[in-house]
């Protein structure tokens, strides 16, 4: 299991006092510096984290140093005011991975994945035009075999599986809802292996819940960034990346 890491939330601290302070930059290479397998980005076209300067500028830290970068987003986000527009961004940034995630600009999160039969055709051909440049695809799903077989069927290279409800279930100490959410992770990881798919996760996943999500199957990759963020509060950034690093490189 990868371990890429979310910057959004030290853009959102920058962002609230409009300077440059925190430097996403150089966090982004602290995190590379620690051993990190990647660097995350999810701008949205409010710009109220991460912008569309910060993906470029990120893409090419990751590239200076050899380092994986997946920028998030919705496909269909168009341009507007100093937003660039998701594909646009992803034909400047030339991201390793592009994860294509259902998003509209009232959510504060992204709170659930793809829906099957949700804009089909517009999604094809933009997975058809954006693979042109050999960018690995990901989309963003609920923990549900059907939404694997979809992905496989669009040509997807990897889901992400959208791990909210099983992070909750945990910390409210729900047995049933959490056992159930578990093994229709573990159903997903095994169906999208068969199928010939990556496997990656994410969201609300923290030190307390890694464990319990390793046992569910062979994930290649964990996106996160809320909790680092949180916990390095606590612990110090460094102190925090290194917890991380060692509960999921750990078998």
């Amino acid at each position: 299991m990868k371990l890429s890491v979310n910057l959004n939330k030290i853009a959102l601290l920058r962002n609230s006092r409009g300077n440059e302070s925190p430097s996403l930059q150089d966090y982004a290479n602290l995190a590379i510096k620690l051993g990190v397998d990647g660097i995350t980005l999810h701008p949205r076209p409010d710009h109220r984290h991460a912008t569309s300067n910060d993906a470029k500028e990120i893409s090419k830290i990751c590239k200076d140093n050899n380092l994986e970068f997946n920028l998030e987003g919705n496909p269909f986000s168009l341009p507007e005011g100093e937003f660039l527009g998701f594909k646009e961004l992803c034909n400047i940034a030339c991201p390793n991975q592009i994860t294509l995630v259902p998003d509209t600009l009232d959510q504060v999160t992204s709170d659930h994945g793809w829906q099957p039969g949700y804009l089909d055709d517009m999604l094809v051909a933009f997975l058809k035009d954006i693979k042109k440049q050999n960018s690995r695809t990901s989309l963003f799903i609920d923990a549900d075999t059907k939404s694997v077989d979809y992905a496989a069927k669009l040509g997807f290279d990897r889901i992400e599986i959208y791990t909210g409800p099983f992070a909750h279930f945990l910390e409210a100490k729900n047995t049933d809802l959490f056992n159930k959410t578990t093994k229709n992770i573990t159903e997903c990881i095994a169906k999208a292996k068969d199928l010939g798919l990556g496997v990656n996760a994410g969201h609300d996943l923290n030190l307390e819940n890694l464990p319990y999500l390793k046992q569910c199957g062979n994930i290649d990759e964990v996106s996160i960034g809320h909790a680092i963020m949180t916990d390095a509060l606590k612990f110090g950034f460094t102190d925090t990346i290194i917890k991380y690093i060692k509960i999921i490189r750990n078998n």
